[in-house]
């Protein structure tokens, strides 16, 4: 089913994003997607451009976010610490299928030094095609994690 899509990057993927963008609006799997920074190579903070991408998320705005910086670590970091987001950091077709169909992730992270633009290409077309299975011992996962992310306090 088609959703809404948020994406960005820092410095270390920022030349990739015309093509990311573009491969998702001919997917033909997204009903919108929107870029959120930033517009040069000049050097910048992953966490200032997780964050537009996790509030749009939390805000019901767009169903699922791509982010992607030199190693996708640094981006998955900054947005596991928003609730409600699942952010998974993947670098194959295997690791996108299973952080969709099993842990239900609304934020994929890619290190575009470490995959390359084939591999993200994938990586992306698996995440937008790939469904959540429902599965009962993945509900009972996640509602541990929600239990978790509920209680703590930062």
């Amino acid at each position: 089913m088609p959703m809404r899509v948020a994406f960005s990057c820092d410095h270390a993927a920022v030349h990739v994003h015309n093509e990311v963008m573009e491969m998702i609006k001919s997917s033909g799997t997204a009903t919108s997607v929107v870029y959120m920074g930033p517009d040069s190579e000049q050097s910048v903070d992953y966490p200032d451009f997780a964050a537009p991408v996790c509030e749009a998320i939390q805000k019901g705005e767009v169903d699922m976010g791509f982010l992607l910086c030199g190693t996708g670590i640094g981006m998955s970091i900054a947005a596991n610490k928003y609730k409600g987001i699942r952010a998974a950091l993947c670098h194959d077709h295997v690791t996108a299928f299973l952080c969709r169909n099993h842990n239900d992730a609304n934020v994929v992270c890619i290190g575009e030094r470490v995959c390359g633009l084939e591999v993200i290409r994938d990586i992306i077309l698996t995440a937008l095609t790939t469904e959540f299975s429902h599965g009962e011992r993945h509900m009972s996962r996640l509602s541990k994690v929600k239990t978790i992310e509920e209680h703590q306090r930062c």
